[in-house]
């Protein structure tokens, strides 16, 4: 597995993105499960019990597009709107003085 396939896989979960064409409350939903560190969790201890590799890397990869987000300011989303986040206000949602 080479830079290009985790380019690739790192970027898979912003497709819940696509969520939000369909309303707030389905977009943020699909946001945070697509955003939530239990999936990849689940799948980084399924990969430990059956010793595949393929599977230690996608839940890495997960894992550190999920921290990537974190490290930006792209929080798990409220139903309000994209910009509602756990972590605060982002985007045009936020008040600028």
């Amino acid at each position: 597995m080479g830079w290009g396939v985790f380019a690739i896989f790192f970027l898979v979960p912003d497709i819940s993105l696509f969520g939000y064409a369909l309303g707030p409350k389905i977009g943020s939903a699909l946001y945070k499960t697509a955003h939530s560190y239990l999936i990849p969790l689940l799948i980084l201890g399924v990969s430990l019990y059956l010793k595949e590799p393929s599977l230690l890397a996608a839940g890495l990869i997960w894992t550190a597009h999920i921290g990537f987000d974190r490290m930006l300011g792209y929080g798990l989303k409220y139903g309000a709107g994209f910009g509602v986040t756990h972590l605060g206000l982002i985007g045009r949602h936020r008040k600028t003085p």
